[in-house]
């Protein structure tokens, strides 16, 4: 189902968010040198409690470890040529990137560029968890790719060093954002600065660091060079407006896992989608009295050409209770293009029932 989106402008999109913490900023650089060894998870957790303090992050070696495993992603809508740039982190060599849902909400078509060879590959939405701010992508042709060294964010403790890396500012070269981790179960009200809508990000890893536009699923990772988490949110211009210090924030990486793991199962669920997305083509708000709202039935699509209009509430979908536009997208969320659903609605011509044979549709 389409969400109210408006035109994508500018190189990157990114989330802005509106938090009331006062948080720290940790600013680094590291020494030269190379890697320090990369412990198991419970040499890490055994370390940070019990082991002497830990040289500073080498900025430059890690950023020279990871890059060459991460990739640009740029989402399009056609036929304006309108979209969207991000970041995304290789996770098999023929061609399997996470990614932050937001880079490609919305798309009609996404290519994704590998930063170190220049060779450019379409992609395949493979699913996503809107509500995570995850998306698995496969790219088409691809082979013996680098791959990233996935970590844990189990043994992070507040006050670690990360960097956070990805393709700022849309401008196609990696950079690398240092900081330090000032939270561990952060939550956030992140709005999406390209159709403004927002949701809340539960869990989030928060760091004192200038995170930018662009680095939207790009790798934050350890000082051994290993991914933590997945870029997704800064702190934008709220912060510099309240005169405070720039901070990022980012999905844990065994959370962003977890939702690969279940779109690699095919096997859908309320707010992980598997495969193409299907759509009504409509757009929705919630109802006061219940149900979502068709605040417009976009003219060729199954809604508009099944009879659907404008001021029409959406009840049920295949005799299961529809309290709200959220409701709504879940009860979606598991059905794919083709189906025929059952439309239970209310208006001001009374109540009535439609059945309506799904699209494809853009990732909502």
């Amino acid at each position: 189902m389409h969400e109210r989106e408006r035109e994508r402008t500018g190189a990157g999109r990114f989330l802005a968010l509106v938090v009331a913490a006062v948080l720290a900023v940790g600013a680094l650089l590291g020494y030269q040198g190379e890697l320090p060894r990369w412990p198991f998870r419970a040499d890490a957790v055994e370390h940070s409690l019990l082991g002497p303090p830990l040289p500073p992050l080498d900025a430059t070696v890690v950023s020279q470890a990871v890059e060459p495993a991460l990739v640009n992603v740029n989402a399009s809508v056609r036929p304006f040529g309108l979209g969207a740039a991000g970041s995304g982190i290789v996770l098999t060599a023929d061609g399997q990137v996470l990614t932050s849902h937001h880079v490609i909400k919305g798309a009609e078509r996404v290519r994704v560029t590998d930063t170190g060879t220049g060779a450019e590959y379409p992609a395949t939405v493979l699913g996503y968890d809107s509500s995570a701010d995850i998306a698995l992508l496969e790219l088409s042709g691809a082979d013996a790719l680098p791959v990233a060294r996935l970590g844990s964010s189990i043994p992070l403790r507040i006050g670690d060093e990360v960097l956070a890396i990805g393709n700022a500012g849309g401008t196609g070269s990696p950079t690398a954002v240092g900081g330090t981790i000032t939270g561990l179960d952060s939550t956030i009200v992140a709005r999406d600065a390209a159709d403004l809508s927002r949701k809340n990000l539960t869990g989030m890893i928060e760091i004192a660091g200038a995170v930018s536009a662009g680095q939207s699923g790009g790798a934050l990772v350890d000082r051994y060079g290993a991914v933590v988490g997945v870029v997704t949110a800064a702190s934008g211009e709220v912060r510099k407006l309240l005169g405070q210090d720039p901070s990022g924030y980012a999905v844990p990486i065994d959370d962003a896992m977890a939702v690969v793991r279940q779109i690699r199962s095919g096997t859908p669920t309320d707010t992980v989608h598997v495969g193409p997305t299907a759509t009504l083509g409509i757009l929705t708000t919630d109802d006061r009295d219940g149900g979502a709202r068709i605040d417009l039935a976009i003219h060729g699509l199954p809604a508009h050409a099944a009879g659907l209009t404008e001021g029409e509430v959406i009840i049920a979908v295949d005799g299961q209770r529809i309290a709200t536009a959220t409701a709504l997208r879940a009860a979606l969320n598991v059905r794919k293009p083709n189906d025929v659903v059952r439309l239970d609605l209310t208006g001001p011509g009374g109540q009535r029932t439609v059945y309506v044979t799904l699209s494809a549709g853009p990732p909502n």
